[in-house]
């Protein structure tokens, strides 16, 4: 028989109706946070109840030695991040990856350089110099092609590096991101599967990977079904609030309307569900409303946000497993070719989708 699927936080967010970040606060019993006991006990108790493991709290992580001795393993692993402080999804990344740490008997050491080449450098000469490296996490806040800096190109021999939420087309390592065509297929197909025919997409800037791979995957779920792509029924905004709101209204003004709007973010889609609002007209009854992220607010807009979860944790801890994986292979197999993994990115069903 085939072995059972661990729990995951976002299993446990899901079963809970929270957002990830609130399920990592609680299980990591972070101080400060301002969430309610009735919050922290229902969490803890669909934890318990899925079987997941909770990070272990009977003794604190051991120093890591200053000098390495005879036989001493490596068990640090370095993570960096452009920026952490103005979005929830890389912090979430960073619980994922400190959890498959610790269960590995590893440590894992952040570092926010905010892109700056300087505080790179430092950054890794500082990770390298360290007798118990393993290997290091490069991670960007949006999914983009990045060129690494030259402290760890020179380095990749010795250095075992996994690339997360980002990708460097001319060196062979393992990478780690988000399957947003998948997600936007299966937003899109959900609508389609409830009796929708005429979805608009609101998408963010065109520009960026994430929106490039979204409407994709919009698209190719509207050419599995045979439905025409009809470019007037699509919008790029900014991520927004107000551009779902004012391209919801202009979706609306159209002569044939839209029976469903699927939103590339779920601060778009809160949006698109004033702007309905307003115009009179009732969600899921006269238009239904997809989201994208699984953010916090999806869970207190009226009704409920059905949306798609970005997997931010899934992707941190499977970063650093296949850090591990790498750091156990000798250094010429590292480099044989590259292992792209896409994480699914799941459909939470709520209760702004008109059902059939």
């Amino acid at each position: 028989m085939p072995t059972p699927r661990r729990p995951t936080m976002t299993d446990v967010a899901q079963a809970a109706g929270v957002s990830q970040s609130t399920v990592s606060m609680v299980l990591n019993n972070m101080t400060g946070a301002r969430l309610s006991a009735e919050t922290r006990s229902k969490v803890l108790g669909v934890a318990m109840e899925l079987g997941y493991r909770l990070p272990r709290r009977e003794a604190p992580a051991p120093a890591v030695a200053a000098t390495a001795t005879p036989g001493s393993r490596r068990n640090l692993i370095g993570y960096l991040v452009d920026e952490i402080s103005t979005s929830p999804h890389p912090v979430v990344s960073v619980d994922g990856a400190r959890d498959a740490a610790w269960a590995h008997d590893c440590v894992v050491s952040v570092a926010v350089t905010r892109g700056n080449t300087e505080q790179e450098a430092a950054a890794i000469e500082m990770l390298a110099a360290h007798p118990s490296l393993l290997g290091i996490v490069y991670s960007t806040i949006f999914t983009r092609e990045v060129a690494l800096p030259e402290a760890l190109t020179g380095r990749l021999d010795t250095v075992p590096v996994v690339l997360l939420n980002c990708h460097d087309e001319r060196h062979k390592l393992p990478t780690i991101v988000p399957g947003e065509v998948g997600g936007g297929h299966a937003a899109t197909e959900h609508l389609i599967a409830m009796g929708h025919t005429r979805i608009a997409f609101i998408n963010g800037e065109p520009w960026m990977e994430a929106a490039k791979d979204r409407i994709k995957g919009y698209r190719r779920a509207l050419a599995t079904a045979d439905l025409p792509f009809d470019p007037a029924l699509v919008r790029d905004g900014d991520w927004m609030s107000g551009t779902g709101f004012e391209a919801t209204r202009s979706l609306m003004a159209e002569a044939r309307p839209p029976t469903a709007i699927f939103c590339a973010n779920d601060l778009m889609a809160l949006g698109a569900m004033e702007a309905l609002a307003q115009l009179g007209l009732k969600v899921p009854q006269d238009v239904s409303v997809m989201g994208y992220d699984d953010q916090e607010i999806s869970r207190h807009t009226h009704p409920p946000l059905t949306t798609m979860v970005l997997p931010n944790y899934e992707m941190g801890r499977a970063a650093v497993e296949a850090l591990l994986v790498a750091a156990d292979m000798p250094a010429a197999q590292r480099g044989g070719r590259r292992h792209l993994i896409k994480i699914d990115c799941p459909l939470v069903v709520r209760r702004t989708v008109r059902q059939r």
